[in-house]
């Protein structure tokens, strides 16, 4: 795949990566797209995006987008799900169907860290629940378990600089 930085242009792209992440499990009744925007526990990973401390990347594949990774900060009056401190951006990553299991995911996680990095970001959260199968993903790229007292999901850290 290749990989490029995320514009305003691209917001509507990652909205849908949102609900590719959330709808991960092929289990589950799939949650329409204007639900998980309009719920404020989902929708304010990309709501007004970008604002200024946001950063995100876009992965293509045969020329077409195939998926997206992007940080936020959250305030402790907002967290996400995988919130720690108001000063570590939380990860969203979603990848389209299609082309899942193919090295997308690995290869937005790298680009997003490396973008990250350059920014001077110590550290990137995310919550992942432990039957995703992204979740041996993080683990294998450096992303350690600092929380695991949710009953089906794990709050993560990856240190930056280490």
């Amino acid at each position: 795949p290749t990989v490029h930085t995320a514009t305003a242009e691209d917001g509507s792209f990652l909205a849908d990566m949102l609900v590719e992440a959330v709808n991960w499990s092929p289990q589950w009744k799939k949650k329409s797209r204007g639900r998980i925007l309009a719920d404020p526990t989902t929708g304010h990973y990309i709501a007004g995006w970008p604002q200024d401390t946001d950063l995100g990347v876009i992965a293509e594949a045969s020329g077409i987008p195939a998926g997206a990774a992007w940080l936020r900060y959250r305030p402790a009056s907002d967290p996400g799900y995988g919130f720690v401190s108001p000063d570590i951006p939380e990860l969203t990553i979603g990848v389209a169907p299609q082309w899942r299991r193919r090295g997308i995911g690995r290869a937005l996680l790298r680009a997003v860290a490396e973008q990250a990095r350059h920014a001077g970001i110590r550290q990137i959260s995310l919550s992942v629940e432990r039957k995703n199968f992204a979740h041996r993903l993080y683990l294998s790229e450096g992303y350690q378990i600092v929380d695991s007292t949710g009953p089906q999901s794990d709050t993560m850290v990856k240190n930056l600089f280490v």
